[in-house]
């Protein structure tokens, strides 16, 4: 009893400098994602409700799509307000893939977007997006632009580095 505890004891004291555990450092990243409407009765801990169209309605946790999917981006003014802003994003050729059989097999239903955290805007899916494509119209500030910035090239600079 008294090796396995010492066992124990010598992999408990070697985790600290474990180079698989996070450093304790916050990704200074931007965060982008994507979520699918689902039913109210799916389990609780895997969905989050939130308005959309007026209507109380339930998203997947999980994204369709997210930041590791993205390839560059675009900023533009948004309509609905000074100071905000939309974002057109262009994916992967994977995840555009997907993206068109998620929105072929779920025509009628919401996909809401999240910037850094945030509910930003939501579209009602009425054919598939075949683009590989996807537009947040509105809710995005001139700090998520600056943080997309660091992140990803803006469309028509996919081939340039980020500077670190």
């Amino acid at each position: 009893m008294n090796i396995r505890f010492a066992a124990l004891a010598m992999v408990l004291a070697l985790i600290p400098s474990s180079p698989l555990l996070a450093s304790g450092k916050k990704d200074n990243k931007a965060e982008v994602s994507f979520h699918m409407e689902t039913e109210a009765t799916d389990n609780p801990k895997m969905i989050f409700p939130q308005m959309a169209n007026g209507k109380t309605r339930y998203f997947r946790r999980m994204p369709e799509i997210s930041t590791k999917d993205i390839v560059s981006f675009s900023p533009f003014p948004s309509e609905f307000g000074e100071g905000d802003y939309g974002l057109l994003v262009v994916l992967k050729e994977s995840a555009a893939g997907r993206l068109s059989a998620i929105t072929t097999a779920n025509q009628g239903r919401w996909l809401i977007s999240r910037v850094n955290g945030r509910v930003m805007d939501g579209v009602l899916i009425e054919k598939t997006v075949n683009d590989g494509k996807l537009v947040i119209w509105k809710g995005v500030t001139l700090a998520d632009i600056a943080l997309l910035d660091e992140t990803f090239p803006r469309i028509g600079q996919e081939g340039k580095k980020k500077k670190k």
